[in-house]
């Protein structure tokens, strides 16, 4: 017996994606906001923390590339979606060009938020 392969689409695996993504949001910020609620230091005490370690270029630039990716596709996919909101770009010529759209967008927006 065959297993069956589950053949995602770029549109729902983008909208999957995007579900987590807002998960992921919505975690972190409520994860930090905890840790300033109960850490007993002030938030320039734990930066200065973190740069007192000498991390490289390299790993600083993939650990804020990492940060700001999930808040770089959730943003462009919204943006996408509220499109759709409007009808625009719902035929799935369009749907699957605005999705590879939004993925160079947060492929090239997060690389540019993490050279800040």
């Amino acid at each position: 017996m065959a297993a069956l392969a589950l053949r995602w689409s770029l549109p729902m695996a983008m909208s999957i994606t995007h579900r987590g993504t807002g998960v992921a949001l919505s975690l972190g910020v409520s994860l930090f906001s905890l840790a300033a609620f109960l850490l007993p230091e002030h938030f320039p005490h734990y930066l200065a923390q973190v740069r007192d370690l000498s991390l490289g270029p390299a790993l600083i630039f993939s650990a804020k590339f990492a940060l700001v990716l999930p808040f770089s596709y959730h943003t462009w996919n919204g943006i996408r979606h509220l499109a759709w909101d409007l009808g625009k770009g719902l035929r799935l010529a369009q749907v699957t060009q605005s999705g590879v759209l939004v993925l160079l967008l947060t492929l090239l927006s997060s690389a540019g938020l993490a050279v800040l």
